[in-house]
Order: structure tokens, then C-alpha cells, then sequence
């Protein structure tokens, strides 16, 4: 959520970043609002003055001992109090409709986020690793998994539709050996690690900006008025709403939670394997700081070089994407993709994501602090994946896959894996 002034003040600004972002935002038909309600609370401050200036005079008149002129004041008080109820019944409405419209109303972008329609404008700004150059043909992810016996994509499918799988044995501790690894990572620092809940009220998923406009990509439990969370992004930043926050220095927060995600509209798009699917883990890096664009830039960096750092102790090529502002998302004011490279794919895919929402996030979720003046700030909020699995598997098995069909097993992962230095084919074993 904006502040009001400076939508009126920036109104070409939000316009075209309404149309670049294109989310339905009204604007005329807020300002319209706003306009009603300004002119209702002002109308209702007058009439309550008179009110209540003629109840003051019934008073005197009732002391003083005419109960005549008395009665006739009380009667113009009670004409007044009707006209009052329906202003108020008016202003409050009017609140209601100005609060769902700025709603809408979409983050601006930073100065240097690139202009563009979608991820094919986005920007690379630098790779690292070399990509492995294979003497063989190598096999995908899910060809390796079922080789190995690490992975059912069938049974999955079977059992919870399309978009599941099963993870087991050597494949399911690889997918904690990640999660451990960004954890370890994480808490040496300076993070909090959390788990946390993943059903959610729904105006925890309205303050963090997920709502209303993700609320086709979100499970619904039918009957509760809970949701289920695409991310604890949502928990960790609703566990401090309408608080204030000690800043002395960054709130550095991380969430473990399973993760749900509809994918609506992904239909047909990436549905062989692990790379898209409706439940998943995810160590996900969450910031609270000061109100100060200087501030959450460095703490942006910070939590992007804690992602590349898991990624290099994985041994893996990624490249940095500066993401534009058509393919941000409401919320977004500044955003780099972390793009890692796929084999099977012969491309690199999306696998992390970092966000600056400034006090978009803060501001809708009542989160402030005292600044070195004592004043009241809404503070800045920022959020990165740290690793999302079953996704980083796909890079993880494919990269690392030898010629006889076993896998190595980068070193940062062995003591999460009984030592195992790689895994050997059934027949191998």
C-alpha cells in the first residue's frame, strides 16, 4: 500500500507504472473517492461541532429553567444526529471502497530496474561456474531419478494428481541435505531461523501483498477461511504485524515450510519433472529494516550473495538476472532472479528470486519503528530465496551426473549425506 499524498502528487508516475506492471488498478476511481471521503469526514466535522455546540446550549437552557426553548434546541439536535448517522454511514463506505482500491495499487520500480514486457527483457548482469561439457550423452532429471530409484514421478501423480512426485530414499536426503545446508548457512550469518505456520488467515496474504491478486494462484481450505502459503514470506512478515519493531539493526529472519502453489495458467509449461509443481520446501531469507533506501539496497546485496553462496558451495553455474518491470509482480520495487544452469534444459532456469518492496509491505501490515527522533517509520521489508527443493535438484542431479550414470555429491553436502561421496547406481552398489 502507497501513501495517498504521494499517489495524488505522482499520478503520471503510477499511471505508467500500472500500465508496465499491467495490473488492474483504478486510479480515477480512487482519487474520485478520496475526493468523497475528504469532503464527507470535513461535512461530518461540522455537523458534529454544531451538535454539539447545541447540546451545550439545551443544557444552559434546561439550567436556566426553559424547557421550552429547550425542547425545540433537542429537536434540532435529533434532526442533526439523523443527518449524521447517514454522513457517517457515507464516510464509512467511502473509507471502505478508498481501502480496497489502494489495494491495487501497484509498488513503483527503482531507477535502475530495466524496462520491459516480460522475463525475456530481463537482464543479465553476470554469470559464474563453467558449464559442464559432457563427453556422453547425459540424462535429465527425472531419467536419473528413476535410475537411482530417488524419485517417482507416477506414484506421485497417482496418489496427488498432476504436478507431484515422491521423493525417496537418497532422494529425499538430498532434498534435506539443501534445506540443512541453507540453514547452516543462514544462522552462521546472523539469521533466525524459523519454522512457521503455512496456514495462513487471509488478510495475512492481503498485508504481505499476495492478495487480492494472487488469490487464483493460492489453496484455499474450504470451510476455515485459511489459506495455504506459496512461500513463509507471508508468516514471517505477519508474525510482526500491527507491532513495533526494535531496528537497531536488520531483522534478519528465515522461514522452513512446505509451500503450496496452484499454477494457474502453467498449463502445458514445464511439465516434465520437478521444475513446476504444486507442493514444495523452501529456506526463505526475510528482512526488516530502517526506512532507508540506502539501508535495503545493501541489505538486497546482502541477501543475494547469501543465495550465490549456497549455490557455489553446491557447485553450480548460475547467472544473475536484473528482472524489468513487466515481469514484476504488484508488490516489487527492485528484483534480481537467480537463474541456474539446467542441462537438460540446455538453458538456465529460474531458482531463486530477491525483492526490495521498501515499506510497501510494511505499510499494509501496520509494521513500524521509532526512528533516532522518536518518530514513528513504517519500516522496509526484502525477501530472497535461500533454496527451494524439489526445483534445485534438477540442477543438482544434472550438473553433477557422471558417465556410468552416478552422481557426484558436492563436498558442502557429504556430512548431511553419511559421508557419501557420490551416488552409485543400484547395480553399482
Amino acid at each position: 500500500m502507497l501513501d495517498m499524498n504521494w499517489i495524488k502528487d505522482n499520478q503520471e508516475l503510477v499511471r505508467n507504472i500500472t500500465a508496465w506492471k499491467r495490473v488492474d488498478f483504478p486510479l480515477d476511481e480512487l482519487l474520485e473517492w478520496d475526493e468523497k471521503r475528504r469532503e464527507l469526514r470535513q461535512d461530518t466535522e461540522q455537523l458534529r461541532a454544531q451538535r454539539n455546540g447545541l447540546t451545550k446550549e439545551v443544557e444552559r437552557l434546561l439550567r436556566q429553567g426553559d424547557s421550552v426553548a429547550g425542547e425545540a434546541v433537542k429537536e434540532q439536535v435529533r434532526e442533526l444526529n439523523n443527518r449524521l448517522n447517514l454522513y457517517e454511514a457515507e464516510l464509512t463506505e467511502a473509507d471502505r471502497r478508498c481501502g480496497e482500491l489502494m489495494l491495487l495499487a501497484p509498488n513503483p520500480v527503482s531507477q535502475d530496474t530495466p524496462i520491459g514486457h516480460d522475463d525475456k527483457d530481463n537482464v543479465e548482469l553476470r554469470r559464474t561456474g563453467t558449464l559442464p561439457e559432457f563427453g556422453f550423452k547425459p540424462r535429465d532429471h527425472v531419467e536419473l531419478g528413476e535410475l537411482h530409484n530417488i524419485i517417482d514421478i507416477p506414484r506421485g501423480v497417482k496418489a496427488g494428481g498432476p504436478r507431484s512426485y515422491v521423493l525417496k530414499g537418497a532422494g529425499l536426503l538430498l532434498h534435506l541435505a539443501v534445506q540443512r545446508l541453507a540453514i547452516d548457512v543462514l544462522t552462521a550469518r546472523g539469521f533466525t531461523v524459523m519454522d512457521v505456520p503455512v496456514i495462513v488467515r487471509p488478510e495475512a496474504l492481503e498485508r504481505t501483498g499476495f492478495f487480492p491478486g494472487g488469490m487464483d494462484q493460492t489453496y484455499e481450505l474450504n470451510g476455515d477461511n485459511r489459506w495455504l502459503v506459496g512461500t513463509s514470506e507471508v508468516s514471517l512478515v505477519s508474525l510482526y504485524s500491527d507491532e513495533i519493531v526494535e531496528l537497531d539493526s536488520p531483522m534478519r529472519l528465515a522461514g522452513m515450510s512446505a509451500c503450496f502453489r496452484r499454477e494457474v495458467g502453467s498449463a502445458g509449461r514445464d511439465v516434465r519433472g520437478l521444475y513446476r509443481v504444486h507442493q514444495f520446501s523452501k529456506i526463505e531469507q526475510v528482512i526488516l529494516c530502517r526506512n532507508d533506501e540506502g539501508v535495503s539496497e545493501g541489505m538486497l546485496q546482502e541477501i543475494l550473495a547469501n543465495a550465490e553462496h549456497i549455490l557455489q558451495l553446491l557447485e553450480l553455474p548460475y547467472r544473475i538476472m536484473s528482472v524489468c518491470i513487466g515481469d514484476m509482480s504488484l508488490k516489487t520495487h527492485k528484483q534480481y532472479d537467480i537463474e541456474t544452469w539446467m542441462p537438460s534444459r540446455e538453458a538456465y532456469g529460474e531458482t531463486h528470486s530477491a525483492s526490495n518492496l521498501l515499506d510497501f509491505q510494511a505499510r499494509r501490515s501496520g509494521i513500524r519503528y521509532r526512528d533516532a527522533d522518536g518518530k514513528l517509520q513504517y519500516c522496509h521489508t526484502l525477501n530472497n530465496t535461500a533454496v527451494a527443493t524439489p526445483r534445485i535438484l534438477i540442477p543438482l542431479l544434472e550438473n553433477h551426473q557422471l558417465e556410468d550414470g552416478s552422481i557426484y555429491i558436492p563436498q558442502a553436502l557429504r556430512k548431511y549425506m553419511d559421508g557419501i561421496e557420490r551416488l552409485e547406481l543400484p547395480h553399482q552398489q
